[in-house]
């Protein structure tokens, strides 16, 4: 994941470029540009920066950050994935209900729609947890 860390934390530094040149040329005529471009800076770095840690947790190197890597280095397993579940379907209709809420400022239905929201969060996460055998 370096290499993908790397390419974030370039972005970050290129938004702040252009945020700080944006700032002294239209800052006074548009600060909500000024507020978004030092938002995305924020964000970028915040991706950038979880790249970084998480590529020094890994145990050995993937086949994307070694340059002599050859394609066969790359086959196998690359995870688990969910045949049939359900649960992104309900957390995807849980947050466009919630947008909805917010949008239209309707506190009564943001109470209920974030209580679906994180219903189906916590349903996602612990869809294949097993509780251990108690003997």
């Amino acid at each position: 994941m370096q290499v993908e860390a790397w390419i974030f934390l370039a972005l970050t530094g290129f938004f702040f470029i252009a945020a700080v040149l944006y700032t002294i040329f239209a800052g006074s005529v548009e600060p909500v540009g000024v507020v978004a471009l030092f938002l995305t800076t924020g964000l970028s770095g915040i991706i950038g920066s979880f790249l970084a840690f998480s590529s020094r947790r890994l145990e050995s190197a993937r086949p994307e950050d070694n340059e002599d890597a050859d394609i066969a280095d790359g086959a196998g397993d690359v995870g688990f994935f969910s045949p049939g579940s359900y649960w992104p379907f309900a957390m995807a209709l849980a947050a466009a209900f919630t947008a909805v809420s917010v949008a239209f400022l309707l506190v009564w239905m943001m109470v209920i729609t974030i209580g679906f929201l994180l219903v189906t969060i916590c349903g996602l996460l612990f869809e294949y947890h097993r509780r251990a055998p108690s003997h």
